[in-house]
């Protein structure tokens, strides 16, 4: 259906992206696979290439989030995540963009405490950016602490606002199902629509988002293919079907007709645990770098990726499909991986 208006659903929504964000082919990736990709065309949608904050998926997201936080007269805004959360270093972005105070309660959900993770990349972006960050170990409820600070706020005469994980919430999982819609009109454009859409599964948010406004759209939000790379797979897919129904409701009369099914989440790729490398992400990442100049991160993209890519040879996508992958941000947080990537980096130049 042809789209060229982004719709707001009826809520608040302010403008942290410069318009669309590209749509690019991976070429080069394609002729690296082969034969054994079976014509299957490989695209990226660049959420990464956004102005503000170093650019990623959580400012759509923020878009709803803040917008609803400035109707409502907010001057705090309070949020949470793990020590190197992409949603917090771009809360903290939009908060100085906009003038709003923002606090931070990080978790060291991650199973490391060397200097290179807890003071690089988002740490260090996040203090850049003027956040108050409260660290705190890993079995430590964030949210519970982060409703606590904001009573404490409170009383002081503050206006504050709490935000969850990954702002994903019904109100920020509309930035994504705009964003379905912004998907539709690039697809206008190119004269194709994509088979699939593929995301990185965190705390849900997106691919529920993405699917809610398939739905709206009247296509089948089973086109949404995300990678678990936070919970467990079960637990992924819950979490995204229960997203997808909230989202819909936030919409309202715009969603039309609901039938979610179950969405696509695939937990092979998450490895060990949330943050903690696999050779597949390692390998996947310094492929698209080395072939494409594509930064993706460790922690989301890099799994992504990597299940993209091993789908996209053992069969799981039909020959000749076209595949969109969402760069949804995080090249930030390489720095605190620096160590991990010190091997795949390259031959040192030669010294004079």
């Amino acid at each position: 259906m042809p789209v060229h208006r982004l719709p707001t659903f009826g809520h608040p929504h302010l403008a942290l992206l410069d318009g669309h964000t590209p749509i690019q082919r991976l070429a080069r990736l394609e002729d690296a696979l082969g034969p054994a990709r079976r014509g299957i065309e490989l695209y990226v949608k660049r959420d990464d290439h956004m102005s503000l904050g170093g650019g990623g998926n959580k400012l759509r997201k923020l878009e709803f989030l803040l917008g609803q936080a400035r109707a409502a007269g907010v001057d705090t805004i309070v949020t949470v995540g793990g020590l190197q959360s992409n949603h917090a270093r771009l809360t903290a972005a939009a908060c100085a963009r906009l003038g709003l105070a923002c606090e931070l309660v990080l978790t060291r959900v991650v199973p490391r405490s060397d200097p290179e993770y807890e003071t690089g990349g988002n740490v260090l972006l996040d203090q850049l950016f003027g956040a108050v960050v409260h660290t705190r170990a890993g079995d430590v409820d964030a949210l519970e602490e982060a409703h606590a600070r904001a009573e404490a706020l409170e009383a002081r005469g503050r206006c504050v606002v709490v935000i969850p994980t990954g702002g994903s919430t019904a109100t920020g999982c509309l930035g994504y199902a705009r964003c379905a819609y912004e998907i539709a009109a690039q697809e206008e454009k190119l004269g194709f629509t994509f088979d699939a859409v593929v995301v990185a599964n965190g705390s849900g948010g997106t691919h529920a988002g993405l699917a809610a406004g398939m739905i709206a759209l009247r296509r089948d939000p089973r086109c949404i293919r995300s990678y678990a790379v936070l919970a467990e797979e079960s637990t992924a897919r819950a979490r995204t079907a229960a997203l997808i129904e909230q989202t819909l409701d936030a919409m309202g009369a715009v969603a039309g007709h609901r039938d979610t099914n179950d969405p696509v989440v695939d937990g092979r790729y998450r490895g060990p645990g949330y943050g903690l490398p696999t050779p597949a992400m390692i390998d996947a990442l310094a492929q698209v770098a080395r072939l494409e100049g594509l930064m993706l991160d460790p922690v989301y993209t890099g799994k992504a990726m990597a299940g993209l890519l091993a789908d996209t040879t053992d069969g799981v996508f039909q020959p000749g499909q076209r595949l969109l992958f969402l760069a949804t941000g995080g090249a930030p947080g390489l720095h605190a991986y620096r160590s991990i990537f010190a091997s795949e980096a390259g031959p040192a130049a030669d010294a004079e």
